[in-house]
């Protein structure tokens, strides 16, 4: 092999090196999932019908109507809410209601963002809360998701609470 071949050989080499790693590379930038939102169809359909259990009480999606009620016990102090959930086509799904107890009634938002990459949806508290799973693509039995609950569990509370403050005042 003449000196000539073997310089333009290992210069090819040399640059094959070079460019193979940053075509791998390029390759896996390429990969790189890109979260997207979940639809409003898709919320609605995760949501509807459901309460979300709290550690201190729920909060039930009402699909007719979009209605939503909540009920929370905090040390002793109730409050129950009552309001509307809405969702849109940017992964967003929020909670607006009046919330009353013993000492008045305030109106709250509370918005949750939603993003998901394969089959794994992520969740946070809007407008910077931190991202986490919210239900892995093989659900597990701490996913946020699983206190979704059929069974409506806040809404005689909530009821019951409203008689008993209609009464005390």
């Amino acid at each position: 092999m003449s000196m000539a071949a073997r310089s333009t050989g290992g210069a090819l080499a040399l640059c094959l090196s070079l460019i193979l790693p940053m075509g791998a590379l390029a390759a896996e930038q390429k990969k790189a999932p890109t979260p997207t939102p979940l639809s409003a169809g898709e919320l609605y359909a995760i949501y509807a019908d459901k309460t979300w259990t709290w550690s201190t009480g729920g909060g039930r999606f009402i699909g007719e109507g979009r209605r939503l009620v909540a009920w929370v016990d905090n040390g002793g102090k109730q409050s129950f809410a009552e309001g509307r959930w809405v969702v849109d086509d940017f992964g967003q799904m929020c909670m607006r209601a009046t919330w009353t107890n013993s000492e008045g009634a305030a109106r709250a938002s509370t918005c949750f963002g939603h993003r998901k990459i394969g089959d794994t949806i992520y969740q946070r508290r809007q407008p910077s809360g931190d991202w986490y799973v919210f239900r892995h693509a093989s659900t597990k039995a701490d996913d946020e998701f699983r206190k979704l609950v059929p069974a409506d569990t806040v809404s005689l509370k909530a009821k019951e609470l409203k008689q008993v403050l209609a009464t005390n005042k």
